[in-house]
């Protein structure tokens, strides 16, 4: 089995007629896809996602891929092609569209109608190329053949990338529900015709290959969100992905079935429901829909509300109507849904939504107590009828954390995949396959890029640590001023706290050993002010470490007089 390795440098050149494959996210970790093909100096990227903050990166609002193995050659990229609307595998495409605008954007009907829509909002007018499953389409040296894959979304799709080198089939997400909502079921005939065919690469969606089995079918929730809607007596609120057009559809038809009108709330709902309605992949039937702003004017027994925020997101409608700042106020007898799998990392924070919303008196309903939800992603089973479909000389998996790859890289060996034929890579790691053989042969840089409001990567780890430190510890700011040419003290030192939960009252102990050490400082002939900084930082932090074993922040103010 080929993987990593930390001493990993530069890749050599790719060799004539090899075919070259750089995941600048998406592995070990979910979150972030993006996969870099390269084939006679050519470009094609398959999606171009987001990931999105943990609780230790205070501020940031998403993080990219980093896009600097391409920058250089962003005029070389034939296309990124879009598997799905999902934001962890479009949400960054506006920003690279920012760095090249033409850049063709490949997809189904509803992915592109969402990433329009999306791009609309950073006024940005994209080239796009509508594709459907079965369609073959070339873009330089890349031969593209889509398959229909079943997912929490409607048209995703699979892609066949054939170039001379061989044939790779990236699955994108999926999984292999039996009975889907819209009757588009994942395509195994065609993986198995070009399994027969012959696949070089397959690269699989590892997400579930830990879960045993198959996926329950979409179809069994329905009765469950009926069971809810029949039984409450008081307003509905259903959370749920603002992109999760078959979770709305089945609130939809539950809603109509017991005469409550639907309003959606959240900026990302109305409009990427909106988009699915004018597509025709949402049918809300005439009369059924209100305006949210007139929400409040209905008896809290005709209606049911559709919102986003079931993650825990602090600025979504749900957390804000959790804490009270939110024109819908959450009442006595309201009954919440949660109809969403739970994200890694985000289980604190939805737990404080569900407090938060229990505290006003609702009763909250979610995957912890109910059917209310199921994967988008294949389950063991599935995974494993797909490597034996394809039959892959060498395997590959990706969309998913370590513990996932690993699990899928061991289902591979079980259906055949040689083990010197299965890689397992992580972000930025260079695989090349040539004459057949699937290799890691270099890295290249594949760090997070933090965007921060309207700043996008101007935020460093450096500046993560200082907002953590901040957040933990608080900080104490010190003002002396010095003689510039001496270095002598010649006013304060002024010493204040905030946050750090130290008495402002007992720092005046520490102002005899600033000026003692001022003191020898100006004695040995020391003037410059960042010495003195370090000095002021030094003397005020072992104070501090000393008396309260605390670390906060020590900012140093030196004025020249």
């Amino acid at each position: 089995m080929s993987h990593p390795h930390p001493e990993l440098g530069p890749p050599p050149a790719l060799p004539e007629g090899g075919l070259r494959i750089v995941a600048l996210g998406g592995l070990g970790e979910i979150g972030r896809n993006m996969a870099v093909f390269e084939y006679e100096g050519r470009l094609l990227i398959v999606d171009c996602g987001v990931l999105f903050p943990e609780v230790d990166q205070p501020g940031v609002d998403l993080i990219l891929p980093d896009f600097e193995y391409i920058r250089d050659r962003l005029d070389k990229i034939e296309a990124v092609v879009l598997t799905h609307a999902h934001e962890d595998h479009i949400g960054a495409v506006p920003y690279l569209l920012r760095e090249r605008r033409d850049i063709p954007l490949v997809g189904a009907k509803l992915t592109l109608g969402l990433i329009e829509a999306k791009l609309t909002e950073h006024r940005i007018q994209p080239v796009t190329v509508e594709v459907v499953e079965g369609e073959r389409r070339r873009f330089g040296p890349f031969e593209l053949e889509f398959f229909a894959v079943n997912h929490s979304i409607p048209d995703a799709l699979a892609v066949a990338v054939r170039t001379p080198a061989g044939i790779v089939l990236h699955t994108g997400d999926f999984k292999m529900d039996q009975l889907p909502m819209d009757g588009r079921l994942t395509d195994l005939g065609g993986f198995a015709r070009l399994g027969a065919e012959g696949v070089d690469l397959l690269m699989s969606d590892s997400t579930n290959a830990e879960v045993s089995g198959f996926v329950t079918s979409e179809r069994d929730i329905a009765p469950v969100i009926d069971d809810v809607i029949r039984v409450a007596d008081k307003r509905i609120i259903v959370a749920c992905f603002a992109s999760h057009i078959h979770r709305v559809q089945q609130v939809v038809d539950a809603a109509q079935k017991h005469g409550r009108k639907i309003a959606l709330v959240g900026r990302s709902m109305v409009r990427n429901m909106g988009v699915a309605r004018e597509l025709g992949y949402l049918k809300v039937p005439a009369g059924l829909l209100v305006d949210s702003r007139e929400i409040e004017e209905w008896p809290p027994e005709d209606v049911v509300l559709i919102c986003t925020g079931s993650q825990g997101e602090p600025m979504a409608a749900l957390s804000r109507m959790a804490n009270r700042d939110h024109p819908i106020r959450i009442a006595e007898g309201d009954t919440v849904l949660l109809a969403s799998s739970l994200v890694p990392g985000n289980e604190t924070a939805v737990n404080k939504v569900i407090n938060g919303l229990t505290r006003w008196g609702a009763k909250v309903v979610h995957k912890g107590n109910a059917l209310v939800h199921v994967s988008g992603h294949a389950a063991a089973g599935e995974l494993m009828y797909v490597l034996n479909a394809t039959k892959p000389s060498n395997f590959m998996p990706v969309h998913g954390e370590w513990r996932h790859l690993r699990a899928h890289a061991k289902l591979a060996r079980l259906t055949g995949v040689p083990e010197e034929n299965i890689v397992i890579a992580e972000d930025g790691v260079v695989v090349d396959l040539v004459d057949g053989q699937a290799k890691v042969t270099g890295a290249v840089p594949a760090g997070y890029v933090f965007v921060d409001g309207t700043s996008v990567g101007d935020i460093t780890e450096v500046a993560l640590k200082d907002r953590r430190i901040l957040g933990d510890e608080g900080f104490i700011s010190i003002v002396v001023v010095v003689d510039s040419t001496t270095g002598r003290l010649t006013g304060g030192p002024e010493i204040t706290a905030r946050g750090s939960g130290i008495d402002p009252d007992s720092l005046d102990a520490v102002i005899p050993q600033i000026e003692k050490a001022l003191q020898e400082t100006a004695a040995a002939g020391v003037a410059d002010v960042q010495q003195i900084r370090r000095i002021l930082r030094r003397t005020v932090g072992r104070w501090v470490s000393d008396t309260y074993r605390r670390r906060p922040m020590i900012i140093p103010v030196v004025v020249e007089a």
